[in-house]
């Protein structure tokens, strides 16, 4: 059974869109397309990432960015179909696979790895 489950998710991978390479504390911007009603629109999630999960067709990865004074983070599947576009915007060297101390900073510092 599992060797269908690998077949089903190796062909479902190919056939989606190329994700680039990121890691933990790289700074991204990932396209979302969100629809309204019969409308359909992109809108862009720019952030940190502070965490990536799993892997094959459930892997999934968490950007965290700060807007108005507030830490926002959201969970992305990877494969998702609402994902239009992920691009990388800077490289960072963290120290941790997961940067989840970045939720007790402020400011600069909770942007910087």
């Amino acid at each position: 059974m599992s060797e269908l489950i690998e077949k089903v998710q190796s062909q479902v991978m190919t056939i989606d869109r190329e994700t680039p390479e990121f890691g933990v504390g790289d700074l991204v911007r990932v396209h979302v397309k969100v629809r309204e009603g019969e409308k359909e629109r992109i809108q862009v999630f720019a952030g940190i990432v502070i965490a990536k999960k799993g892997r094959g067709l459930q892997a999934t990865f968490t950007v965290r960015r700060i807007s108005y004074g507030e830490g926002i983070e959201r969970v992305f599947p990877l494969y998702s179909p609402f994902i239009a576009q992920i691009e990388v915007e800077r490289k960072g060297e963290p120290k941790r696979a997961k940067l989840y101390y970045l939720r007790k900073r402020k400011g600069k510092e909770a942007m910087t790895v």
